[in-house]
């Protein structure tokens, strides 16, 4: 290995550190509590390294979206897939994405915020938008697109039914919504917009 390709995996390896520390402290205590000082005293190296990786802490949540979206993608696609080995049909796999989608934003609240509801500088729906997040709406779309309905745009309906879970996902989250009729939630939802 020759001493550049150790830097940059040296590189590669801190600025992973400070995305692990940066999701760690925001799951723990908020993102406010997330300041690069903090985060360099977490990683044990100075804010000038830190900043040599990103500019502040919105190029932060941005990698911890971009993140983020990766696993949320795999957590859809598995769900989804599961469903469909059990034979269960479009309907059992529309209602393991609802799911799956609200159990990730349930347990990655600091993470669900980073993709969101905060300002990471990153390009939604757009032809720049990065290849993670893509590939998250291409999971929903995946399963979505099948029961869009007759005459009705796959990529519009994803984006309805999508935003039906986000707002599951954030009245719950904000207890505006009491959380035991959440079930009860995802199946009037899988009823009245999939077409199953």
């Amino acid at each position: 290995m020759s001493v550049q390709e150790r830097k940059q995996r040296e590189r590669a390896d801190r600025e992973r550190l400070i995305v692990a520390a940066a999701r760690e402290l925001a799951e723990q205590q908020g993102w406010d509590a997330v300041t690069t000082r903090r985060l360099a005293e977490r990683i044990e190296y100075s804010q000038p390294v830190l900043y040599s990786h990103f500019r502040g802490k919105r190029e932060i949540i941005g990698a911890v979206a971009l993140e983020g979206a990766t696993e949320m993608a795999a957590a859809l696609r598995a769900a989804t897939a599961a469903a469909s080995t059990a034979a269960g049909g479009p309907r059992a796999r529309v209602t393991a994405l609802a799911r799956a989608y609200l159990d990730f934003a349930e347990s990655h609240p600091a993470v669900y915020d980073a993709l969101f509801q905060l300002d990471g500088g990153l390009a939604y729906a757009q032809e720049d938008t990065p290849a993670p997040l893509k590939d998250a709406f291409a999971a929903l779309l995946e399963c979505l697109g099948e029961v869009a309905g007759e005459g009705v745009h796959p990529e519009m309906f994803t984006e309805t039914f999508w935003a039906a879970l986000h707002g599951l996902a954030t009245l719950s989250r904000a207890g505006r919504q009491p959380r035991e009729f959440m079930e009860q939630r995802v199946e009037l939802v899988v009823d009245r917009l999939a077409a199953v």
